[in-house]
């Protein structure tokens, strides 16, 4: 790895936005908790990859690398590695949905207070489980 920092920078950042997410939910902005949460999930998991030594693809889902570089992950994580999967593609769905909607579709009629819950809790696990991991290769 090159950057030794930037693991921790990305996870430090995704931590921070965790607050921006509390304001949003509060605002009732729900589409954009959603987004958000998809951000502060694909920089920790980001980071996390960089911290295992996988300079992840620029792309906002890695699930797929997750899954493909599982060896070279905490093993600590191996029991919760479906579970950052599933937020990581969860939230990728709804990524450009929630930020800009489509013809048939705006976005803070169609998302709910439920969905925002949805996303910010993944964000939050996210977070809660990468972060230890990172921070400790610090």
């Amino acid at each position: 790895m090159r950057n030794r920092d930037l693991a921790h920078d990305h996870v430090r950042r995704a931590a921070a936005r965790l607050k921006a997410l509390d304001v949003l939910f509060e605002a009732e902005s729900w589409a954009d908790v959603v987004r958000e949460s998809q951000e502060v999930v694909e920089l920790a998991l980001k980071g996390l990859l960089r911290r295992a030594g996988v300079d992840p693809p620029r792309i906002h889902d890695v699930a797929d690398v997750l899954l493909a570089e599982r060896v070279r992950l905490p093993a600590a994580l191996a029991p919760d590695i479906d579970r950052l999967v599933e937020a990581s593609r969860a939230l990728r769905r709804d990524r450009e949905l929630a930020f800009y909607g489509a013809e048939d579709l705006t976005p803070s009629t169609f998302y709910r207070k439920h969905d925002a819950q949805a996303a910010r809790e993944s964000a939050r696990l996210v977070v809660g489980l990468v972060r230890p991991h990172v921070e400790a290769g610090s």
